[in-house]
C-alpha cells in the first residue's frame, strides 16, 4: 500500500506541475500579428472586388481531359473477346493462373 500511495502522489504532483505549461489566454492573443502597410483601404477593396469577379471555385487541375474515340464498339468487344480467348487478359474472379 505504501508503494501505491507514493506512486499515486508522484503521478498527481507531475500532473499538477504540467498544467502550468499549457496555460494561456483564452482569446489566443499569442497568435495576433501586427501589420504595417502602405496600401489604403480602397486599394485593398478594389483588389478584392477584381479577385471575386475573376476567381474560379474549381480547383486548378481538377478537369479531366476528354477523349473522343473513333473506334467502333463492336470492334472493341471483338478484340476483348479475342484477348480473353487467347489468354492475354484475365476473365472472371480468379483471373489468369499462368
Amino acid at each position: 500500500m505504501n508503494k501505491t500511495v507514493r506512486f499515486l502522489s508522484i503521478a498527481a504532483l507531475a500532473a499538477f506541475a504540467s498544467l502550468g505549461a499549457h496555460a494561456d489566454e483564452a482569446d489566443a492573443s499569442q497568435f495576433a500579428t501586427q501589420f504595417e502597410t502602405q496600401r489604403t483601404r480602397a486599394e485593398v477593396r478594389a483588389e478584392a472586388v477584381v479577385e471575386a469577379k475573376t476567381h474560379s471555385m474549381e480547383p486548378a487541375g481538377s478537369r479531366v481531359a476528354t477523349y473522343q474515340s473513333t473506334a467502333d464498339r463492336a470492334a472493341v468487344r471483338a478484340q476483348a473477346a479475342e484477348a480473353v480467348r487467347t489468354g492475354q487478359i484475365s476473365h472472371g474472379e480468379i483471373g489468369n493462373a499462368m
